[in-house]
């Protein structure tokens, strides 16, 4: 409380003056007109002493828009500096939380020249991930259903973070061509050995019960049981996070993974993904397959080879580099790299991989370059260099907000 104290009042003066001032909103959808059908896509609950923003696009699994975003970064700006609010909620509507960015439109926009459009998505969904990393009150983000993406990525960073027996987590990124992006270096580097890796190359599943025991969940409740979470917290006049906490606590179940768990498998993990590159990590997947005779080698491998090759290579410096830098220096990297991808300097596979995966469904990638021997460091040395000398970096107020994880 006392670091809300304290930088409350130097926020309210930065807004006064204009630095915090809202933006107009834009949209990654060409069709969207009217301001109020934008406003339906994030609805707001007012409580005794707390607000919930609602992703709600449930026929699009909640993938974020730019409206989307920009949204729910100006209903959080304005929660933080209410004084009559002591702490935020998210959550989604339907049957996912969020399943990550509206890829479909920006491959849509990217087809039509409309490349700044894509950077205002990625500046705005990067921002709004540090602010929620950063943020003063206490933050619960209710991660029922599908969590893909960036969907991850603007709770991951969260106080509290709430899964259910129906919650699906992955970052299935390097199979449409793309990186794990809006801090996926920073959460996913920080997860027991190398997990991080593994689930970062392959887009591996995990559930509400495996996200609690590798920490990137806090709190684990049947579904069923949600309706009476949300009344209760709804009840609380508090920004006291142990008080949330043990409120969160007592409807919490302790869990533990099944025998099928990819978790128990964190060893043969370690073994095969600690290698230096990709080509490394293969072999030694085809070796542990070889002695084991293991399913989990099998599959591992399969997916890795339907995976575009740069993304593979690109993402696995992205999770190393990601281990030791904090999340502000994350997002930035992550920005460069998110505008290396559209402007298509190396390689059209974010493009590709969205028309054969959620496009055209053929499941057929022409990745580019098509193998691992094909892609040089040079390749993967662009994606982290700026596009030019011209192209402002993300630039986040690291000077005001001080992150909470």
């Amino acid at each position: 409380m006392q670091r809300l104290k304290v930088l409350l009042p130097v926020r309210r003066s930065l807004h006064r003056h204009g630095f915090f001032c809202p933006r107009r909103s834009f949209s990654a959808q060409p069709n969207y007109a009217q301001h109020d059908d934008l406003q339906y896509q994030v609805l707001v609950e007012g409580r005794a002493n707390s607000r919930a923003a609602i992703l709600n696009r449930p026929s699009a699994l909640n993938a974020l828009t730019t409206s989307m975003v920009a949204r729910s970064k100006r209903l959080y700006q304005s929660w933080e500096e209410n004084p009559d609010i002591g702490f935020v909620i998210m959550k989604g509507s339907g049957r996912a939380f969020c399943s990550g960015g509206d890829v479909v439109t920006l491959y849509q926009l990217l087809n039509e020249g409309e490349v700044e459009e894509c950077k205002i998505f990625f500046k705005t969904l990067y921002e709004f991930v540090y602010i929620v990393g950063t943020y003063l009150k206490p933050h619960v983000v209710i991660m029922d259903g599908i969590t893909m993406g960036c969907g991850a990525g603007i709770s991951l960073p969260g106080m509290f973070r709430v899964v259910t027996d129906k919650t699906v987590f992955a970052t299935p990124e390097t199979q449409m061509g793309f990186h794990p992006d809006a801090g996926g270096s920073f959460y996913l580097s920080r997860l027991p050995g190398y997990l991080g890796e593994y689930i970062a190359l392959t887009g591996e599943k995990l559930n509400g019960v495996e996200m609690i025991a590798c920490g990137l969940a806090t709190h684990y409740s049947l579904k069923d049981r949600l309706t009476w979470i949300e009344e209760r917290l709804g009840k609380l006049t508090t920004d006291d996070p142990s008080v949330i906490e043990n409120n969160l606590a007592q409807y919490g179940d302790l869990v533990y993974p099944d025998k099928r768990s990819v978790l128990h498998k964190i060893e043969r993990i370690d073994k095969c993904f600690s290698q230096d590159s990709i080509e490394e990590i293969i072999d030694a997947l085809e070796n542990e397959a070889a002695e084991s005779y293991d399913e989990w080698c099998t599959t591992a491998l399969k997916k890795l080879r339907e995976a575009s090759p740069l993304s593979l290579k690109v993402t696995l410096q992205s999770i190393r580099e990601g281990r030791f830098q904090p999340l502000d220096q994350c997002l930035a990297r992550e920005y460069r790299m998110s505008l290396n991808w559209i402007s298509k300097r190396v390689s059209n596979d974010f493009c590709e991989g969205v028309r054969a995966r959620l496009v055209d469904k053929d499941f057929l990638p022409k990745w580019d370059p098509p193998s691992l021997g094909e892609v040089t460091k040079d390749m993967v040395d662009c994606y982290f260099t700026p596009i030019s000398e011209f192209e402002p970096e993300l630039d986040l107020p690291t000077a005001l907000r001080e992150p909470c994880v």
